[in-house]
């Protein structure tokens, strides 16, 4: 299912590299990049893992924090840090709960093969939980600079 702007934003409740348990209610009165993607330490992910990163300052300056989803464990998430550097809270959704919650776990095709899988998404969350923009099959490359660049004035 397919989130909608304007909709209320599902909760979740996931372990992070941090070794805390995240829930949305935890952002509170900022606005949250929740991005979704594939696996820790592959190509595409690593660029769009160190793009958030270098924007952090930027985000922050607009009240914005960053969360990255994906199925890997909390550990591999804190290997993927350590190995890359990385500034941002990862979240590890072992259970697709949260990835099927926000609509980026559906079908995908790749060389004509059709098959079930995390579709590159990000949900941009507004400091009351509400869904303000929406980003689906993205290019991790220069993705993180496009959502800085399309943050709405809060």
């Amino acid at each position: 299912m397919k989130l909608e702007k304007g909709q209320k934003a599902p909760d979740f409740s996931l372990q992070g590299s941090d070794g805390k348990t995240h829930t949305l209610a935890d952002f509170g009165e900022k606005r949250l990049v929740l991005y979704f993607y594939p696996k820790d330490d592959t190509p595409g992910c690593t660029t769009e893992a160190l793009d958030f990163t270098e924007y952090v300052p930027q985000f922050a300056a607009q009240n914005t924090v960053i969360a990255g989803v994906s199925p890997d464990s909390p550990e591999t998430h804190q290997s993927f840090i350590a190995k890359h550097g990385l500034g941002i809270l990862l979240l590890a959704d072992p259970d697709k709960t949260c990835i099927e919650a926000y609509g980026a776990w559906g079908e995908k095709k790749n060389y004509g093969k059709v098959y079930e899988g995390l579709i590159r998404s990000t949900i941009l969350i507004d400091a009351k939980g509400v869904v303000e923009k929406i980003y689906y099959n993205v290019k991790a490359k220069d993705h993180a600079e496009r959502v800085l660049r399309e943050l709405p004035a809060s």
